[in-house]
């Protein structure tokens, strides 16, 4: 272990040698007391800011690398905290092997909710960050030093989810005058506080806006579109394990989330009908086909993939609606 630790100093202080433009703005790291859930949200006038600054892996920690950002502070700060180091030990390791820390601003928080938080003395005015419980804020390019306390604020007085937080503390930045610069692209990452050895479940939100003229608008609108899809999944689940009335909280609760989205509830009826609840689902089908007529020509599709079952006669029932 000692040997592999060494090796990760060595190979981040070639990576870390050159400083990058400073492309990245305010961010916060978080985890949820409540779930053990680990979050980065981040806004900033740069293309694509969720590229470099947002790094978190479930059962392990969250980081944000910014300023004159060097993406090796995410990988190797992750790799540290899975080695066993605390968030607080891991940033002194990494500072210390980088001639360049003065440029930098980074913030972690490990899976037990220490943090650690860095702004450097060349990071460029106004910048800072704010260390509470089990989260950090820091800003960099900022139009006034009052953006960070307004994060923290926002942050320990907003309820919800811990995307709803986050969210709130990036808003609050904004308010408060946000990046000199203006602002540009946004992103939000959000893993689960427990790993299940499979990465792409334990991923709760991983959005970005890469380009938008209001992006915090936008990352709102594409985290509601998020809450819907999950709860269409679980309400997928429902149907495997037969738990219909389940099902049913769970799918119109999504097409509530997003009733722009008409391929929802196109599949609860596909689901409906598969369970033999025919009737339920011939006036969910008419309405899709009132607003997108184009959901009726894939229905005779269906059968041949095993979605839907291969009787023409049902098949000219759901299509007549």
């Amino acid at each position: 272990m000692r040997r592999s630790l060494v090796f990760l100093f060595a190979t981040w202080t070639i990576w870390g040698s050159q400083p990058f433009r400073p492309v990245h703005t305010y961010s916060i790291v978080a985890r949820d007391p409540a779930t053990g859930d680990l979050g980065v949200a981040v806004q900033s006038h740069w293309f694509s800011v969720g590229t470099a600054v947002p790094w978190a892996e479930a059962g392990v920690g969250a980081v944000a690398t910014q300023s004159f950002t060097d993406p090796a502070y995410g990988a190797l700060g992750l790799e540290l905290l899975r080695a066993g180091r605390s968030a607080p030990e891991a940033l002194r390791g990494l500072l210390a092997s980088d001639d360049d820390r003065e440029v930098r601003q980074v913030a972690m928080v490990d899976a037990s909710g220490k943090v650690a938080a860095h702004t450097g003395t060349k990071c460029i005015q106004a910048a800072g960050h704010e260390v509470g419980d089990q989260f950090s804020v820091e800003a960099n390019l900022m139009d006034r030093p009052t953006v960070w306390p307004a994060m923290a604020k926002a942050y320990r007085a907003a309820k919800g989810d811990l995307a709803d937080r986050l969210l709130a503390a990036l808003r609050a930045g904004e308010g408060e005058g946000g990046d000199i610069r203006g602002r540009q692209s946004a992103a939000i990452l959000i893993v689960k506080g427990k790993s299940s050895g499979r990465p792409w479940e334990d991923r709760i939100f991983d959005l970005r806006v890469e380009d938008h003229p209001a992006p915090l608008d936008e990352l709102g609108r594409l985290i509601r579109l998020r809450r819907a899809y999950i709860l269409m999944d679980r309400g997928d689940g429902f149907v495997t394990a037969g738990k219909w009335a389940e099902a049913k909280v769970a799918y119109e609760g999504a097409a509530r989330l997003a009733p722009e989205i008409i391929e929802m509830p196109f599949w609860h009826a596909v689901a409906l009908v598969n369970g033999g609840k025919v009737d339920e689902a011939l006036p969910i089908f008419k309405a899709v086909f009132a607003k997108e007529p184009a959901w009726r020509r894939l229905v005779p599709r269906l059968p041949d993939a095993g979605q839907l079952p291969m009787d023409p006669a049902l098949l000219s029932r759901i299509t007549g609606q």
